[in-house]
């Protein structure tokens, strides 16, 4: 029994003429930022991939079936609905079967893309290990997702309120590639550098595509995660955001917030903390990654 796909006419044809296909989560949409404002993110979003030469396929969970591409009316629903389900892997085939509505997370939609046979994701950051994990034992799925689905994920690092240097462990532990794209460093989502270096580097798409197809050819498992650094103009640079976070945790432990709750505060916090300067940064880059995502997904529908 095949998964419930559901195709949008755009990504049907591209997948037919084999033609570049960048995936893209819905959790932008229904909880990253409020309406209307959710809309004209998701279209931009799609602009950038189209612009570098690809096509979009945002992913959600809609009437028991899984969309791969959204229509118009489609990222209205997601925008303007309330009690959005945000899926992740444990969730998603529940919320397949109960009809309900969901956004995709990383996980999600790397699983989505793979059964899609898409081979690049972009996005704005992925979960990773939290401060504190050592007891709470709170680690994202993406990082196992990683692990497991053979997509190549083009993120601006990992969200830097989380413990980046245990995050780049467990993803070594688990075999995942981490390339930092045109630096040495490990990028921190709004801040171009952690001061952590990164375990592999490359300057080009082609570069990362081609390590795609190696990883294909030697029957590893798994993707592949490529952390693009936000653009020079956007970042707020990280000894100006450490302060904030800290904050913002030390608020979050206070009020016995836990859980999936965790990163939405901490993310609503910052963003009010930092007079909205966390948004702006987070379009940037998210936009920046859409951009590379194309690029990589071109290098990888030419013949290598």
């Amino acid at each position: 029994m095949s998964a419930p796909l559901s195709f949008a006419p755009e990504v049907a044809q591209a997948r037919a003429d084999g033609a570049p296909i960048v995936a893209l989560e819905s959790t932008i949409i229904s909880h990253g930022f409020p309406y209307p404002q959710n809309v004209e993110m998701a279209a931009k979003v799609e602009a950038e991939v189209r612009a570098a030469g690809a096509i979009p396929a945002t992913i959600a969970v809609m009437g028991g079936h899984l969309k791969i591409g959204l229509s118009e009316a489609e990222v209205e629903a997601l925008a303007k609905g309330r009690d959005i389900a945000k899926l992740s892997r444990a969730d998603l085939a529940a919320c397949l079967a109960s009809g309900a509505t969901g956004a995709t997370t990383v996980a999600a939609t790397m699983i989505a893309a793979h059964l899609a046979g898409i081979a690049v994701f972009a996005t704005g950051g992925i979960g990773g290990v939290h401060k504190g994990a050592e007891t709470s034992f709170d680690i994202s799925a993406d990082l196992r997702e990683l692990s497991e689905t053979p997509v190549t994920v083009v993120a601006a690092g990992a969200k830097a309120i989380l413990d980046l240097p245990k995050t780049l462990e467990v993803l070594e532990t688990l075999g995942v590639p981490v390339i930092a794209y045109g630096q040495d460093e490990f990028p921190a989502f709004w801040s171009q550098s952690s001061d952590l270096a990164a375990p592999l580097r490359m300057d080009r798409p082609e570069q990362i595509a081609a390590s795609h197809r190696m990883r294909a050819q030697l029957a590893l498992p798994g993707g592949q995660l490529v952390a693009n650094p936000i653009p020079a103009a956007a970042e707020i640079p990280s000894d100006h955001l450490a302060p904030l976070i800290a904050q913002a945790q030390g608020e979050a432990a206070a009020a016995g917030i836990h859980g999936k709750s965790v990163t939405p505060f901490l993310l609503q916090r910052l963003f009010e903390l930092s007079q909205g300067r966390t948004l702006e940064a987070n379009i940037a880059l998210v936009l920046n990654n859409a951009r590379l995502g194309a690029q990589i997904a071109t290098a990888l529908a030419q013949t290598p």
